[in-house]
């Protein structure tokens, strides 16, 4: 059973919900009417913390999963966690200026590969055997 990364996906899924609420609040705040997303700063970064979010999900998603069944679910959760802290320091960071979203870019991304590249060692290594 795999409870550890089954409760990370949600945490992650949460964020990303989370993201979602504050593009949505964001836009009532700064009067940017949908379909529009662009005309103010800060909603803008909003925006991009959500979209970036989105982006990074189908990366971060399946290599979690594959690493959790072919590595260990305890490892996979763990590397989740950080991989979620480094999305919430990058919302941080991006919503006070642009340029302060790059700590928690770098964590975010330093753990989604080391996910995929665990997950690319433990299928390798089983077709090995």
């Amino acid at each position: 059973m795999y409870h550890l990364t089954a409760l990370v996906t949600l945490l992650a899924l949460l964020f990303y919900f989370y993201t979602g609420v504050a593009v949505a609040r964001a836009r009532v705040m700064f009067g940017v009417k949908a379909p529009a997303i662009s005309g103010q700063a800060d909603f803008e970064r909003a925006f991009r913390v959500q979209m970036n979010t989105l982006e990074w999900l189908p990366i971060f998603l399946p290599s979690l999963w594959l690493f959790a069944v072919y590595v260990n679910d305890a490892i996979a959760a763990g590397i989740g966690v950080v991989w979620i802290v480094g999305r919430i320091v990058y919302l941080v960071g991006y919503s006070e200026a642009a340029e302060k979203r790059g700590s928690g870019f770098a964590i975010q991304a330093f753990a989604s590969m080391a996910l995929w590249g665990g997950a690319l060692w433990g299928i390798v290594s089983r077709m090995m055997q």
